[in-house]
Order: C-alpha cells, then sequence, then structure tokens
C-alpha cells in the first residue's frame, strides 16, 4: 500500500495551517513558503514545532488532552520497549517519500 500522497497532503495541510499562522503575524508571503520543495517545507514545519516545545508551558492542554498523556506516560512505563524512538519513527516516515 503506497501512502506516501496521503502523508504528503497531510504534510501539505499541517504546512498549510502553519503558514496561516505565521502569515498573521510575520510578513510572509504564502507563495514564498509554496516556492520551497515539500522537504524544504516539512523542514520549516519542524523548525516552528522545535521553536514551540521549546516553551511547552505556553501550550495550553485541556483535561482530556492531559489524561491521555499521562495514560501515554504510564503505558510507556509499563513497557518501555514497545515503542520505536522518534529518531527511526521520522527516518522511517522520510524514507518513503
Amino acid at each position: 500500500m503506497d501512502d506516501g500522497g496521503a502523508f504528503e497532503k497531510e504534510i501539505e495541510k499541517i504546512t498549510d495551517g502553519v503558514i496561516v499562522g505565521i502569515m498573521s503575524t510575520l510578513a510572509i508571503a504564502k507563495s514564498d513558503i509554496l516556492g520551497l520543495s515539500v522537504s524544504e517545507r516539512i523542514q520549516l514545519a519542524e523548525d516552528i514545532w522545535d521553536s514551540v516545545v521549546e516553551v511547552p508551558q505556553s501550550v495550553p492542554l485541556t483535561e482530556a488532552e492531559k489524561a491521555e498523556l499521562d495514560s501515554r506516560l504510564d503505558a510507556y512505563h509499563q513497557n518501555p520497549g514497545a515503542g520505536s524512538p522518534w529518531s527511526i519513527v521520522k527516518e522511517r516516515i522520510r524514507s518513503k517519500g
């Protein structure tokens, strides 16, 4: 099953959301961003996300989101070997493109 197209569409949807947010506060033309290659836009989205993650206290969470995070953390502590490290997941995703 080739879900590369679906992945690319999802990235574009995310990137478009990021673009709208950026454009509301910065003078960056959407055409400039869309002129970037897909890999460059993905990198831009990653860079923006990394900047958000640096200040987690500024990202409000609902009680349901907090409960979900607690549940996932508990599951991890019960079986830490069940998942894959982000570096491996990211490489697996990138190798499909």
